[in-house]
């Protein structure tokens, strides 16, 4: 059987092999642009929706694993920065406080889809501007929702985490794990 995963998040295959260790992988061309109608909740599961259905329109026999994540600060979704002033505000609207952090997975095969909605609450510790700055000389805030990536430098920012860790991460593998044993 085929498997793909329809991400090019080197995070979410290194956290793919623990559990198979030879899948293909086809990102998914969709528009990721935040629509006014969906609640955070929704939105993630969208996307999520929307990739696997690209992919397993294009391959129907393999099994499609599809991921989205979302930091949600209030009820706004903060995306991947275009810039790093961006990234900048985006830090510093976060620090000494906690968000929210959604990763929607589907997976599905033929006419069987499974989906789950993961999620973290994490609160960061007050960032100075020089902890903020120094984070983003690293470049790891590029091409990461909400600007950071908890399994690298921006870990330090973090005072307490409640839910799924690897939520956080973008791709809750105990939950995928539960999943795949139902296909």
């Amino acid at each position: 059987m085929t498997v793909i995963l329809a991400s090019q998040s080197p995070r979410r295959q290194e956290l793919l092999r623990w559990l198979i260790p030879d899948f293909e992988i086809q990102p998914a061309d969709i528009d990721e642009d935040v629509k006014e109608q969906y609640t955070p909740k929704e939105y993630v599961m969208e996307m999520a929706r929307q990739k696997a259905a690209v992919v397993a329109e294009e391959h129907p026999e393999a099994l499609v694993i599809a991921s989205d994540t979302a930091v949600v600060l209030g009820e706004k979704i903060l995306v991947k920065p275009k810039s790093r002033e961006e990234a900048f505000e985006m830090l510093s609207s976060m620090s000494g406080g906690s968000h929210l952090v959604y990763t929607a997975v589907v997976i599905r095969q033929k006419n069987k889809i499974e989906e789950q909605l993961t999620f973290a609450k994490v609160t960061f510790y007050p960032l100075t501007e020089e902890e903020i700055n120094r984070y983003l000389d690293s470049d790891d805030y590029k091409d990461k929702a909400g600007a950071y990536g908890i399994q690298n430098g921006a870990g330090v920012f973090v005072e307490k985490i409640e839910g799924d860790y690897y939520s956080i991460v973008g791709f809750p593998v105990g939950a995928v794990n539960q999943m795949l044993k139902k296909f």
